[in-house]
């Protein structure tokens, strides 16, 4: 179905609009970058470290406990197996 010439004048409209306005966009898009990284810190050497010391802990832990349990199942597979073999 055909668009009516009105129409068509309003996307041209909406289109022709979107592009003029791109370089204002863009500049507002740039102002906006630069003041939210302003508000930007970098943590100190006293964060880093009791994150890593967080993140170690914690890795360890997860660690110990997938271990403890893929011991369990591979145990209790390998019992299963020895039952039925017999």
């Amino acid at each position: 179905m055909a668009k009516s010439a009105v129409t068509q004048i309003m996307d041209e409209d909406r289109i022709g609009g979107k592009i003029k306005s791109w370089p204002q966009r863009l500049k507002t898009f740039y102002t906006d970058v630069r003041t939210e990284m302003k508000k930007v810190t970098a943590p100190s050497l006293k964060e880093v470290q009791a994150t890593t010391v967080v993140v170690i802990v914690t890795v360890a832990l997860f660690g110990v406990y997938f271990w403890i349990i893929d011991t369990g199942i591979s145990k209790g597979i390998n019992e299963v197996f020895k039952y039925f073999r017999h």
